[in-house]
């Protein structure tokens, strides 16, 4: 029989907060993160807004030669990791530490260190180039990283699979904690695109928003004016365990992480199947595994980017598996607030649902102003919602036709 498996810790950082409580907060007041571009002069872009961090301070969880040595998006990793774990109040010490692993993706990976370093190259020569380079870029160094710093000694790797990253991450972590792998699991994703390639790349494409004169108002899902994503960045990880360990150490459990599934679209590079047809079957098979029937389901936190394709393929796939019951699920997007953060959406974004569960309270899709006839179910508009949900699912999708569906149960010890 295989293991349950809980959550016991969450850490985000987000463009409206840089620690969980922060966050939260934000995201049950509807407040938008988007605003014009400070990292670097934006003036000859296109796109000149994001969803920004601010504030972040790196040193409050590594000294200053390792933020020397790391590009910032794992500086979020580590800092959404430490506060995970003193949520969770899981000490790693000599007696499990071979038994908690890492999985913490990123869709880029350390995209700030390769637009300075290929500077550096360009301006300077060969010679000048960091020798930690390397070491800064790399996807899978986050969760190296992390485990360095806490202990860490079980399954270590990063997932990449765009903006379905971190939620493939968190769902690999579960998957190796009921096989008996790990008793424990620091999980979820790690993001820091937003850089005068990562932007003028994703707006030559034509899926970013552009409106620039307006940015808090740019994000929003499932209305009909929507014309794009706006690119942002930060971190969500989740503390995994085991059912019977976290009980045995008297752990608060937030909730049961009872089904994940992974599915391809096999249909086009950056747009999803017409229909939402591999999310459809990503969600069909997640709930199959949590043994939930579509009946019984109450909330989605969809992936809900604020793009054309996106937002119709997504509602069209909802209607698609929970036919009839599609008009009685509520259904948000946090993207309205604080943008997309790539490969760490999955990771903020379970970690909302967890606390929509924890708190029965449904965070808002933001914006939402004017009703789309193709999108016309219940996404919870612009005010958060007192609900208590049993059964939620967090919906993850990425370009290259990745798709990633995990399901919350509330936790009945």
């Amino acid at each position: 029989m295989s293991k349950r498996v809980v959550v016991t810790g969450i850490g985000l950082i987000s463009p409206v907060g840089n620690d969980t409580s922060a966050s939260w907060k934000s995201f049950c007041e509807g407040r938008s993160g988007i605003g014009t571009i400070t990292k670097f002069d934006a003036s000859d872009q296109d796109v000149r807004i994001a969803g920004e961090i601010k504030g972040f301070d790196p040193l409050l969880y590594m000294d200053r030669k390792e933020v020397r040595r790391n590009d910032p998006f794992v500086h979020y990793a580590l800092g959404a990791t430490k506060q995970a774990l003193a949520d969770a109040e899981l000490s790693i010490t000599e007696e499990n530490q071979d038994d908690v692993g890492v999985i913490i993706g990123s869709g880029i990976g350390g995209l700030t260190a390769c637009h300075e370093q290929f500077k550096v190259l360009f301006d300077r020569g060969p010679d000048r180039v960091s020798p930690f380079f390397i070491t800064q870029f790399i996807t899978d160094i986050a969760a190296g990283y992390v485990s360095m710093q806490v202990g860490a000694r079980g399954p270590n790797f990063a997932t990449v699979s765009a903006c379905a990253t971190s939620a493939n991450a968190i769902g690999e972590a579960a998957e190796m904690i009921r096989r008996g792998d790990a008793i424990a699991m620091i999980a979820g994703g790690a993001e820091c695109g937003i850089t005068p390639m990562g932007v003028a790349s994703f707006a030559v494409m034509r899926a970013l928003s552009r409106r620039n004169d307006d940015p808090e108002h740019a994000s929003r899902p499932f209305d009909a004016e929507r014309d794009g994503f706006v690119i942002a960045e930060g971190a969500g990880i989740l503390i995994l365990e085991e059912e019977e360990y976290a009980r045995k150490r008297g752990a608060r459990i937030y909730a049961e992480l009872a089904g994940y599934a992974s599915t391809a679209d096999a249909y086009h590079v950056t747009e999803p199947a017409p229909e939402g047809a591999g999310l459809a079957r990503a969600m069909k098979r997640a709930m199959t595994k949590a043994e939930v029937s579509p009946e019984q389901v109450e909330y989605i936190n969809a992936h809900g980017t604020s793009t054309v394709f996106n937002d119709r393929n997504e509602t069209a796939a909802i209607k698609n598996i929970f036919g009839d019951h599609a008009k009685h699920l509520a259904i948000s997007s946090t993207k309205s607030m604080i943008g997309h953060t790539l490969g760490a959406a999955g990771g903020i974004e379970a970690g909302v649902t967890v606390l929509s569960l924890l708190h029965n309270v449904l965070t808002p899709t933001i914006n939402y102003a004017h009703p789309d006839p193709e999108c016309d179910l219940d996404y919870v508009p612009n005010e958060a919602r007192e609900a208590k949900v049993n059964v939620a699912l967090s919906n993850s999708m990425g370009f290259g036709g990745h798709n990633a569906v995990i399901v919350f149960k509330r936790y009945n010890g």
